[in-house]
């Protein structure tokens, strides 16, 4: 009974994206056809070289307890990726790996933020960013950007958004749930104000970094001043379509990974013992393994935004990596559709859900109040068949 919980529990936001995926699969159970653009998890089969490698580690009885930050091994693995892929240098000592990157998210919010301590969120943001913080007792502070700057917050903003209670910045390139990446230049604004204030740090979720189509992914550790005041984290997850693994790590100044080491000791200690033998093999393979999935997602991303484009209201940008796109669908509020009327974007993707049977996901959750999410981690003919429906919906 809700009057027994914490404060902590009661107050805490559900998951928005799995309350979408959770209402989907009951209407499924009811019988109707769904179709989920809801979730962000890649569609394809794990690679095989990956599924081998877990295979043997099962047959070499990797079945005890891992250390709590990670194998050795791994951890050398990862410092390979961070120096090929991003140009920064971590050690054993910095780096530690979780069981997904949403843990190492919550690792760092709760061994660097005290009460009270403000972490500036450009909006929209991943649907957790704002409750991890919450929970680790810091208050977020949202700088809202638009689909006219392509969802992607300027130096100005930033500058506008630090206070003296500032203590952390927290973004993702590319973006979930907007697709947008940041550039050289563009990060490199952002710096410029940071190094105006010393003690700010950076949390760069970078998961998403290899479904780019822009190329020449950036991590802002790589820029001048910033590298001992950044907590890179990533994962593989969504490239490497190992999401049900729950293999995610941060790379980091020493004393923040032994504090996140400290924390997650008490709490899950080592990640799955099979998942981190697996995850060597990925990424010790070359990108080139994994290139068929990429140009797939380009391949779909170009196909739905012609398709959504095709539909009056739906005001779109071009995302230039992961794989969502984030329509701004106010145009729609005040609108009564099939006698619902609709005042705001939740409504919206609900009256989707239900006139139209597709599952998409309200910008509210993201911090913009006039967008959806739509995920194109699907197949060609599902991307068609939902735009259809959708656009029978609305017409």
């Amino acid at each position: 009974m809700k009057q027994f919980l914490s404060d902590r529990i009661n107050n805490m936001s559900t998951s928005a994206t799995l309350a979408m995926a959770a209402k989907a699969r009951e209407l499924r159970q009811e019988g109707k056809d769904i179709i989920g653009l809801s979730l962000g998890e890649p569609d394809f089969n794990i690679p095989e070289f990956i599924r081998e490698a877990a295979k043997e580690a099962i047959d070499q009885n990797y079945s005890s307890y891992s250390p709590v930050d990670g194998y050795p091994d791994l951890k050398d693995a990862i410092s390979r990726k961070f120096a090929r892929d991003n140009k920064l240098t971590y050690g054993r000592d910095q780096i530690v790996v979780s069981t997904g990157a949403k843990q190492s998210l919550a690792n760092v919010a709760m061994v660097m933020l005290n009460d009270g301590d403000e972490v500036i969120l450009p909006a929209p943001y991943w649907v957790s960013y704002s409750d991890i913080v919450k929970l680790a007792g810091g208050v977020p502070v949202e700088v809202p950007t638009s689909i006219d700057t392509d969802f992607k917050m300027t130096p100005d903003q930033l500058r506008a958004a630090i206070t003296p209670r500032t203590k952390m910045l927290w973004y993702s390139s590319p973006c979930n749930p907007s697709g947008s990446v940041y550039s050289r230049e563009e990060l490199e604004g952002l710096a410029a104000v940071l190094r105006d204030h010393p003690d700010i740090f950076v949390v760069s979720d970078e998961i998403y970094e290899h479904i780019n189509f822009r190329g020449g992914h950036v991590s802002i550790a790589a820029l001048d001043g910033m590298y001992d005041r950044t907590i890179t984290v990533n994962g593989v997850s969504k490239a490497y379509a190992m999401t049900g693994w729950r293999i995610g790590f941060i790379g980091a100044p020493a004393w923040v990974a032994k504090a996140c080491t400290k924390f997650q000791g008490q709490i899950t200690s080592g990640a799955n013992a099979i998942a981190q033998r697996a995850t060597i093999a990925a990424l010790d393979a070359p990108l080139e393994k994994i290139r068929y999935m990429i140009d797939k997602f380009h391949e779909r991303r170009d196909l739905i935004l012609e398709l959504l484009g095709e539909i009056p209201g739906f005001q779109l940008n071009v995302p230039e990596g992961a794989f969502y796109v984030f329509p701004d669908i106010s145009g729609f509020f005040g609108q009564t559709l099939r006698g619902k009327t609709i005042a705001n974007a939740s409504d919206f993707a609900l009256y989707l859900l239900e006139a139209a049977g597709v599952a998409t996901v309200t910008g509210e959750a993201f911090g913009n109040p006039n967008c959806i999410r739509i995920s194109y981690a699907a197949s060609e003919a599902e991307i068609r068949e939902a735009v259809a429906r959708i656009k029978q919906a609305l017409s």
